[in-house]
């Protein structure tokens, strides 16, 4: 039979649970927004990032109190990583507002060209989200590390979507407007990426009670030949 204790350590995580579906559904609104280019449904984006934050702040209100009765180390690592999940999930919300904002921009102007590997780097952002997520639900530290090295997936897109958009600004001076958007909002799913890498590594920590941030522990080798990508957009 569940003690008080674990009742509450199961709200709690079905706290984050609840966060981490409105933060993803937040930036898949906000770049089908920029497609779309739907500026009703980048204004609920950004009018939703409120909700987030009072769910930030009710994590950690749950987990301030966990933390006087937590009995064992485990329970410790478990609020402590639900704080700083909760943290990421907070900032992944912010950069899905930032989409939205840009894209909302982006939308009075003629669209520069098909939009492609940014619904691309969208999608291997948030899969990294829910697999960090999913490595938390099913206790599963060896699924967070093999979330970690597709970070360099992202990074690479981002880089080469930077370098084509600089390309055009240089050729054409009255893209630079629309190309600086999108390079902010390129840079935003990088972020997103980012956050998804660190709940990985907060979920090794958590079941293994190894510490692998920054030392590059669990992170294999991705190689990415840019020159082989597609044409960024």
């Amino acid at each position: 039979m569940q003690t008080h204790f674990e009742r509450e350590l199961g709200q709690l995580k079905d706290k984050l649970l609840t966060m981490s579906s409105h933060a993803t559904s937040s930036v898949a609104n906000a770049v089908k927004a920029l497609v779309d280019r739907n500026d009703d449904l980048a204004r609920d984006v950004i009018a939703a990032d409120n909700v987030l934050d009072n769910i930030e702040k009710e994590i950690d209100e749950m987990a301030i109190h966990l933390l006087s009765k937590a009995p064992l180390a485990s329970d410790l690592r478990l609020i402590t990583v639900a704080m700083k999940c909760s943290h990421h999930l907070e900032r992944v919300a912010d950069e899905a507002t930032t989409i939205a904002r840009r894209s909302i921009e982006l939308s009075q102007e003629p669209q520069l060209k098909p939009y492609v590997d940014i619904p691309r780097m969208a999608t291997m952002a948030l899969d990294m989200m829910n697999e960090g997520l999913g490595a938390f639900v099913n206790r599963s530290p060896d699924r967070a590390r093999a979330v970690i090295p597709r970070d360099k997936e992202v990074d690479a897109l981002n880089k080469q979507l930077h370098r084509e958009l600089a390309s055009y600004m240089i050729e054409k001076p009255t893209t630079i407007t629309r190309c600086l958007n999108l390079m902010v909002i390129s840079k935003s799913l990088e972020r997103i990426a980012d956050h998804a890498t660190n709940i990985a590594e907060e979920v090794v920590y958590l079941f293994e009670a190894k510490d692998i941030r920054h030392t590059g522990k669990g992170q294999g080798t991705v190689a990415i030949d840019a020159s082989s990508q597609p044409p960024a957009s």
